[in-house]
């Protein structure tokens, strides 16, 4: 017989297991629901009748509306279920009790920088201030990182095709996420190379960057320059010696932790992100950082988090971020609940409110500490709300250029990506984690069998020794990408 995951006793729906046939035996709370169709696993299966126009509740919360009379034992899918999402909206200020959150009593060897942060890499990063020079700074960052520096972890360039035909506050946008991946504390000291004519000068760039941190970057303009790329491999070198530090224990209170998600299936907010958000809270209990953000994959559940701001204020810059987002998908023309994606759907998704109520589950439990803006640094301990949409590649950058020295990522579908900083790929299902192990760091799926205490001290033992440097897979595949949110017109 298939089992069916019944999250919330208000539910209209479970999540099976596995594959069930036309007609085969699912047991749901102990009782056994005939299968009325071929159902595959991560989808959702109906537990109680429901009448067209119905609210279809998962996870104790609507996730849509059935077009059609569902019968129990019915697939709900995207047949049947239509999202209710409408548009900008009115939010009452209902604030919760914040929880008490404790961490434990974990550790990793970090290096402590001179301003108190804490690195889980020694790097030096070449960063191009425009697309042209993007290929200059690879080649400046491979001819580095061959001299296998010591005290280095490695040399990497975060190329990108933008910083030049750009205006106004798309320009000052990419600049800002440039000045912001340049202050990451992993990049123990940064090259910005330019070309010299392009819009994003490096002068008013290293304007964005604090004074106590131009200390550790340098400069390269390849029109004036005779070799450029000679220049700046010296210039890597000049750093190397500067800034080669040796790792010393630290507790998770130092930690920066970005947490994201990405090819999301049916078990995604069954696993993997209910067991980020106990990590999430572990971390934010210790004292440390955490930071979520693709706001547009909280549309349906945003409320939830709106209910845990610490403030009034907080509440306000939500609610403002939100209805932000929603007001830049209508004015193109799109509506707010064009997600989720094929892939999603394939997994078991129907709508953008089963999407983020999943999503969310990445933020724990804990208060929302700050609301920032794209571009900006988390600088409070605890959670803090990013602006930045749902694309992995452009979030994830963001994540890194507020600070973040670690990134979980989970996913039910599966992605090479890397980014900046460490990133561990953690599975929602043990299916994608055995196929795929070059790609995956963690299986989550183990949580359905062995529950979420043991897999939750699994993986804060797997992110401490990732802070201390073992390598995710993305690392060893040489997956290192970033991606700028551009807004603007192309001149």
């Amino acid at each position: 017989m298939i089992k069916a995951l019944h999250i919330d006793p208000r539910d209209s729906v479970a999540t099976l297991l596995d594959d069930v046939p036309v007609g085969g035996a699912v047991e749901v709370d102990g009782r056994t629901i005939e299968s009325r169709a071929a159902i595959g696993r991560g989808h959702k299966i109906a537990v109680a009748p429901l009448a067209p126009g119905e609210d279809v509740v998962k996870f104790g919360f609507p996730i849509g509306r059935a077009t059609q009379s569902i019968a129990v034992g019915d697939v709900v899918h995207s047949d049947n279920l239509a999202t209710g999402l409408v548009g900008e909206l009115d939010y009452t200020f209902m604030p919760a009790a914040a929880p008490h959150l404790t961490g434990g009593q974990d550790q990793f060897m970090g290096y402590i920088r001179a301003d108190g942060r804490v690195a889980t890499r020694n790097e030096i990063w070449v960063l191009p201030t425009v697309g042209c020079v993007a290929r200059t700074a690879d080649r400046i960052a491979a001819r580095g990182n061959a001299l296998a520096l010591p005290g280095i972890d490695g040399v990497h360039a975060f190329t990108h095709p933008f910083g030049c035909s750009q205006l106004g506050d798309d320009l000052a946008a990419t600049r800002r996420i440039l000045a912001g991946l340049a202050c990451n504390p992993n990049a123990g000291g940064v090259v910005i190379v330019g070309l010299g004519c392009e819009s994003n000068q490096i002068e008013q760039l290293m304007a964005e960057i604090p004074a106590d941190r131009r200390a550790v970057v340098r400069t390269l303009v390849a029109q004036q320059a005779e070799d450029e790329v000679e220049q700046g491999v010296a210039l890597v070198e000049q750093l190397a010696a500067y800034v080669a530090a040796t790792r010393e224990p630290v507790a998770f209170d130092r930690l920066v932790l970005g947490v994201k998600c990405g090819g999301s299936d049916g078990f995604s907010g069954l696993t993997a992100n209910p067991l980020v958000g106990r990590m999430s809270d572990r971390v934010g209990g210790a004292g440390g950082r955490v930071i979520v953000t693709e706001i547009p994959e909280v549309f349906g559940a945003e409320q939830m988090l709106m209910n845990r701001a610490a403030s009034r204020d907080v509440f306000d810059r939500i609610v403002t971020l939100v209805n932000d987002f929603k007001s830049y998908f209508l004015s193109h023309g799109e509506p707010v609940s064009e997600n989720p994606s094929p892939g999603n759907i394939a997994g078991g998704i129907t709508t953008l409110e089963e999407k983020s109520l999943g999503a969310v589950q990445k933020a724990g439990r804990a208060q929302v500490i700050d609301v920032i803006g794209y571009g900006h640094a988390a600088t409070q301990s605890g959670l803090t709300l990013l602006e930045a949409p749902g694309n992995d590649a452009v979030s994830s950058t963001a994540l890194a250029a507020a600070g973040a020295t670690v990134i979980l990522f989970t996913t039910g579908r599966g992605t090479p990506l890397g980014f900046p900083v460490p990133t561990i790929k953690i599975a929602s299902n043990s299916a994608l984690a055995a196929r795929k192990p070059n790609w995956i760091d963690f299986d989550a799926g183990q949580v359905l069998n062995e529950g979420f205490t043991a897999a939750e001290d699994a993986l804060a033992g797997l992110i401490g020794r990732v802070a201390s440097g073992a390598e995710t897979a993305a690392e060893r595949n040489g997956e290192r990408e970033i991606a700028i949110w551009k807004r603007g017109v192309t001149l």
